[in-house]
């Protein structure tokens, strides 16, 4: 990792001493691999552990990105890959950071579980900017279809990706920068919290 102009490059896969150097409100370079996951991918991924089964992707430290991005036009490699709500990931997201599952991109709020999760394990979470799809997907070098390929845009996808432009929302003592940021603006701007 390191400091350029204020904006931190980062590789994934990382480790737990990684994610806990990051502090909220960090802004992030992301390059390496990381993974594309949504609801229905979460809840085959949790039955298939439970079951006693083995993740299709290598958990431990990886990045899971909550997308779904349309099908890629003529010379790239994906389509739109905007990020999605990551609350809906939530009733699954303490289970697998529990087993090692290191970060996570999405957008809005997490749930109180998914929090304690994030701060016990050495976890951190992350926001794409909504809304920004198309500009996204050309941080995207390389997309594959690593299993459940008839979830069609919810498949679970390698993808290889360069300088993703991320925000640390959450990190691993639990600062949230959905809650300390407006907090902070009212304080600077002399309104009471």
């Amino acid at each position: 990792m390191q400091s350029d102009d204020q904006v931190k490059r980062l590789r994934a896969p990382f480790t737990e001493e990684v994610a806990r150097s990051l502090q909220s409100g960090d802004r992030i370079l992301l390059s390496g691999v990381i993974y594309t996951l949504r609801d229905a991918g979460h809840k085959r991924l949790i039955e298939l552990l439970e079951s006693g089964g083995e993740s299709p992707f290598p958990l431990k430290d990886a990045v899971l990105y909550y997308v779904g991005p349309t099908p890629a036009t003529k010379g790239r490699v994906i389509g739109s890959a905007g990020p999605t709500t990551a609350s809906r990931m939530d009733p699954y997201t303490p289970a697998l950071i529990e087993r090692g599952l290191r970060g996570m991109i999405g957008k809005g709020y997490r749930s109180e579980s998914v929090v304690d999760a994030i701060k016990q394990y050495g976890a951190v979470y992350f926001a794409a900017t909504g809304g920004a799809g198309a500009l996204i997907s050309r941080t995207i070098l390389e997309a594959q279809i690593v299993a459940w390929d008839d979830l069609g845009t919810e498949a679970l996808r390698r993808l290889v990706v360069k300088d993703l432009p991320l925000t640390v929302i959450i990190d691993s003592e639990g600062r949230n920068l959905y809650h300390d940021g407006p907090q902070a603006w009212r304080r600077s701007h002399g309104y009471e919290d």
